[in-house]
């Protein structure tokens, strides 16, 4: 009975981990993409000549942070469905 309770607590501690990371990575790529909007927005309008570039490496910046955060909420639904 007692390794049945062991196994148990496990797995809810598992699952509660997985969901926590999936909420800190979502979290912190929207901090991060927010940066990157906000530091973008001021480096137009400081030069506004220079607006194309800084927006073609912003929308990369931001794919790529997403891409990480996309990761890393994928691998966290698998520990909770698969572990």
């Amino acid at each position: 009975m007692t390794t049945l309770l062991f196994f148990l607590a496990e797995v809810a501690l598992g699952s509660f981990g997985a969901a926590l990371g999936s909420g800190l990575a979502t979290i912190g790529a929207a901090i991060g993409i927010g940066r990157i909007g906000g530091s973008a927005m001021e480096a137009i309008a400081r030069q506004p000549e220079a607006s194309g570039d800084i927006r073609s490496t912003m929308i990369i910046a931001a794919a790529l942070i997403e891409g990480v955060a996309f990761f890393a909420v994928i691998t966290c639904i698998l520990v909770i469905f698969l572990g």
